[in-house]
């Protein structure tokens, strides 16, 4: 993750905008990272029989995301619906290829 300046101590609108570009960065480094792991889960269901969406284990993610975010004072809804899109796709690639194998 990348060394950031605080925000409180950005002085100008370019040191922001560099400190949000380097924070997208480490987003999307996490993102690929997060899809490895998804990458895991097709293999696992596939040896074990099980279909890409369980429902009990969406509501769980989304539940802890909603959690963390009001932990850290951002809006739950936002994260739920973000998280909902990201889980969305992440299930279609597991269908895609555990249906294909």
């Amino acid at each position: 993750m990348t060394m950031l300046t605080p925000p409180k101590d950005c002085s100008s609108m370019q040191e922001l905008r560099d400190q949000i570009d380097a924070l997208d960065k480490d987003l999307v480094a996490l993102l690929a990272s997060r899809a490895t792991y998804i990458d895991r889960a097709i293999e696992l269901k596939e040896i074990n029989g099980w279909p890409a969406r369980i429902p009990d284990r969406v509501e769980d993610v989304v539940s802890k995301v909603r959690q963390e975010a009001e932990a850290k004072g951002l809006e739950p809804d936002l994260v739920e619906k973000l998280w909902r899109q990201l889980i969305d796709w992440s299930i279609a690639r597991e269908a895609i290829r555990i249906d294909l194998d």
